[in-house]
């Protein structure tokens, strides 16, 4: 049940709710859960909370000109041309606090091939869980950390 509670969070967190994984995984590994799976766990969750934003992202064509859209058509025009500038590999970084969510979300709208979107994504994502794993063991003392 805690692996799912992690998957759920960190989807969440990849959304752009407000929702923090990190505090979830840390007590998770200080309380002796496999690595491994929290990682997997983190990893895919973040993942797929991205491809949402990705799916919302393909869909703001649709709606751009609607009264209540909250992005004016040259807030999407400066997105895209920065986008264009760095190119898909940007989606590496969508780890990144607020900046990471919008920036998958942009991935979307700049319709990047779903099989390139989901592995730039899921390799930053897991760095960053990775990083954030070893942190934690470093910060407490876990037995058993690097």
């Amino acid at each position: 049940m805690a692996y799912l509670t992690l998957f759920m969070t960190a989807m969440a967190a990849a959304t752009l709710l407000p929702a923090y994984s990190e505090i979830l995984l840390g007590g998770m590994v200080t309380q002796g859960y496999s690595l491994w799976w929290i990682w997997f766990w983190a990893t895919a969750g973040n993942t797929l909370g991205s491809v949402v934003n990705g799916v919302i992202g393909r869909q703001v064509d649709r709606f751009k000109h609607k009264r209540w859209f909250p992005v004016t058509e040259n807030q999407l025009e400066r997105a895209r041309t920065r986008f264009n500038r760095y190119g898909q590999w940007s989606l590496l970084f969508g780890w990144l606090p607020i900046a990471g969510d919008p920036l998958t979300l942009v991935g979307g709208i700049m319709r990047v091939p779903w099989f390139n979107f989901v592995v730039l994504v899921g390799i930053g994502k897991g760095i960053r869980y990775a990083l954030v794993i070893w942190f934690v063991l470093e910060a407490s003392g876990v037995p058993g950390s690097p």
